[in-house]
């Protein structure tokens, strides 16, 4: 009897438009979920990016030689590697890094091509100056004799030649494609961020360690999950409502009241 009484009640779920609200919560559900699987990947990606990361750290530094090649690239897996270099800067062709933020306010990083014994260069990113354009007695000059610096590995920046190319000393990006054809020498590709320098210098700020957690990509996931499942019981609850009118009615039990028998 109850089985006859809730297929009856609900025979018009199989009604035209029910079935389209049917279909448009199920593909809202599904883009929901998958979403949702979309940020757990994205943070089992930054956890594997975390954890490459601190790898590198705290290896020994290596000579950039035997992990890049000039005219190569940086692979993904020696990012924040850490190398060490000897050679020559060659302060005439230093460039600036503008538009360059951190909490003290705008600022440069200075970028100093190191010239080895083997005439290969590499662009070192000697540190940050506080000063959207610095004048060229502001900043702080480099060791004029051979030094050792020690720093991390760094990609090519991705942008155009418009932001990587200098212009009267400056750029926006630093990538090896943009500064590298200006030098009258082959570069290794990417650029080294010092936090090490002998003999050392003063007066620039080194460069900052990435955030190593694992984002907001957890909370976003359970966001979409919730989402998909609230689609979900807001169309069942439409359907319930609409297979119960009465209570919609004012009768909370859904029992009718007997009419009275007129005297």
């Amino acid at each position: 009897m109850a089985s006859t009484y809730g297929h009856t009640v609900y025979r018009f779920l199989l009604q035209r438009r029910w079935l389209g609200l049917l279909l448009v919560v199920l593909v809202l559900g599904a883009v929901c979920v998958r979403l949702g699987l979309w940020q757990l990947d994205r943070r089992q990606e930054r956890q594997a990016d975390n954890d490459r990361i601190t790898a590198n750290l705290a290896a020994e530094p290596a000579a950039i030689d035997t992990l890049v090649t000039p005219g190569g690239v940086v692979p993904e897996v020696h990012e924040w590697r850490r190398v060490g270099i000897t050679g020559v800067y060659d302060t005439d062709s230093q460039v600036l890094v503008r538009y360059q933020n951190r909490d003290q306010g705008r600022g440069v990083d200075v970028i100093t091509p190191l010239v080895t014994d083997r005439g290969m260069a590499v662009l070192v990113d000697r540190g940050w100056l506080l000063g959207d354009s610095p004048a060229p007695e502001e900043i702080p000059a480099a060791p004029s004799g051979p030094v050792t610096v020690t720093g991390w590995l760094q990609p090519d920046s991705e942008a155009g030649d418009s932001a990587t190319r200098p212009e009267q000393g400056q750029v926006r990006a630093v990538a090896s494609t943009g500064i590298g054809p200006t030098l009258d020498y082959p570069t290794y590709p990417g650029y080294v961020a010092l936090t090490q320098q002998s003999p050392a210098t003063a007066g620039l700020e080194p460069a900052e360690l990435p955030e190593l957690d694992s984002g907001p990509h957890f909370f976003y996931g359970l966001q979409w999950f919730f989402f998909a499942g609230l689609a979900v019981f807001g169309w069942c609850c439409l359907a319930w409502v609409e297979a119960h009118p009465r209570r919609r009615t004012g009768d909370p039990l859904g029992v009718s009241t007997p009419a009275t028998n007129a005297q």
